[in-house]
């Protein structure tokens, strides 16, 4: 059966298609070291490599997060709470004309220095990685996919998954953060376990 039989329509795909719809997609905020201080950057483009501790972002020669990466070889990654929306947002904020480097924002923001990596983490955020630049990909247009390995990871105990307590109930209590690309949000709380086939492994 034609797909174009079933009210789908057939997008012009000689443009960007991805502000036609809504997708869902994590929101994580990048920290990375400047010449002069540092720079917060959210980020919605960003995903797990593979099963190992490999984390990758998309971001483009145009934004300053991508220089910092290259000459650094480290960054970090905050996943804010939901109740710190309005801190993400901030965190995009264009930097400021005149002689101090870092985003003016920036000040004013809730940071936490990481223990390992000279870059801040948004303070409040439930998960936190460390990771060592391992190499960026370009080819993406105007894009890169900016690739790192996964050196500390701490989380906050009351998003830890464990044995002991109701998933369900975990994620009413201790809610997550979606982007719906482009230009929304949304509070995670309700959620069903999903209907693996039987013996399915990763």
């Amino acid at each position: 059966m034609s797909l174009l039989k079933n009210n789908i329509i057939a997008l012009d795909t000689h443009r960007p298609i991805w502000e036609q719809f809504f997708t869902v997609a994590p929101l994580v905020v990048i920290g990375t070291k400047e010449e002069k201080g540092y720079d917060l950057a959210p980020k919605h483009m960003a995903t797990p490599l593979g099963q190992d501790n490999f984390f990758g972002f998309v971001c483009t020669p145009g934004h300053s997060t991508y220089h910092n990466v290259a000459r650094e070889g480290f960054f970090t990654v905050s996943f804010p709470k939901p109740g710190q929306i309005v801190l993400a947002g901030l965190s995009a904020s264009p930097r400021c004309e005149g002689e101090q480097s870092e985003k003016m924002i920036l000040q004013g923001l809730p940071l936490r220095m990481a223990p390992s990596v000279d870059a801040p983490f948004l303070e409040g955020s439930y998960l936190f990685f460390e990771c060592e630049h391992l190499k960026t990909v370009g080819g993406f247009g105007r894009h890169s996919l900016i690739c790192g390995r996964i050196t500390g990871a701490f989380v906050d105990e009351e998003y830890l998954r464990t044995s002991e307590q109701d998933e369900q109930e975990q994620i009413y209590r201790s809610p997550l953060l979606a982007y719906l690309a482009y230009g929304r949000f949304a509070e995670i709380r309700e959620s069903l376990v999903f209907p693996f086939p039987r013996d399915f492994k990763n």
